[in-house]
């Protein structure tokens, strides 16, 4: 198994042609093989590679045309970079086996399981690491706010049943992403990054995913392309937080960061 360092920089790579963030999305392998490069070279440890955009209104393919556009992908990225710990964007079983089989360590799965069970036997039956991200409702609800008092409390909450549940199955150690962004308000989700020393109660890693997303350039009212700054300052405040990785567009600018952290705290 591999081993991360204590602060992880993860690098987005999209296989879609809708993604959120433009600059995330790959037009053909060679550009992609070009990028995951480049992110390795700048201080990323892992490529997270996606092939269905979660974004809202997000059209949604078939499970076939997301493992076409994934696959190779990632057999591209591994045999120019044989060492490089890949990462599947998924909530789909079928997928992240695929995904699996042809070099990827890692699973990244939106619903925590709760979109595609079966999932969660893929990953335990091959022993790869987990990241399990907290969501509400379903793919047609996900991006809805519902009534909470604390997002903090119903967070933490929400991982103590899935960590149940988790156990039963055989995943034990494993990663949780609060789920910047996913139907939660602005102040929630500013809220998470200021408090998310508390879900160090759950005694897991936790992923932090801000990158460029519309909670930091709406509050700033700028465009996505020029969020880069404001997600630094976000991720930056999650890492003194507690943050073991950070998902990010942008892995330069997320590497000088961490470089930095340990002559300022």
């Amino acid at each position: 198994m591999f081993k991360l360092p204590a602060k992880a920089i993860m690098g987005i790579i999209n296989a879609t042609p809708d993604s959120f963030f433009a600059g995330s999305r790959q037009a053909n392998l060679e550009e992609a093989i070009q990028k995951a490069t480049l992110f390795m070279q700048q201080g990323a440890s892992i490529i997270d590679i996606g092939g269905q955009s979660t974004r809202p209104g997000a059209n949604l393919v078939s499970e076939m045309e997301e493992i076409d556009r994934v696959l190779p992908v990632i057999e591209g990225i591994l045999k120019a970079l044989p060492t490089a710990i890949i990462s599947i964007d998924t909530f789909r079983a079928e997928v992240a086996k695929q995904a699996i089989l042809n070099g990827a360590q890692i699973v990244n799965d939106i619903s925590c399981g709760s979109f595609d069970p079966a999932i969660l036997e893929i990953v335990a039956s091959h022993k790869v690491k987990y990241i399990g991200m907290h969501i509400t409702g379903n793919l047609d609800t996900m991006h809805q706010v519902i009534k909470r008092d604390n997002v903090i409390d119903s967070i933490i909450a929400y991982f103590e049943i899935k960590k149940q549940a988790f156990e039963v199955v055989g995943i034990h150690d494993w990663i949780i992403d609060p789920g910047f962004g996913f139907g939660k308000t602005v102040e929630e989700n500013f809220q998470i990054v200021k408090e998310l020393k508390q879900l160090k109660v759950l005694d897991l890693p936790i992923l932090l995913g801000v990158s460029r997303k519309s909670s930091i350039y709406k509050t700033l009212n700028i465009t996505q392309d020029e969020a880069l700054n404001g997600t630094t300052v976000v991720n930056t405040v999650g890492l003194i937080n507690g943050a073991d990785i950070i998902r990010v567009h942008d892995v330069k600018e997320a590497k000088e960061m961490i470089d930095l952290l340990p002559m300022l705290t």
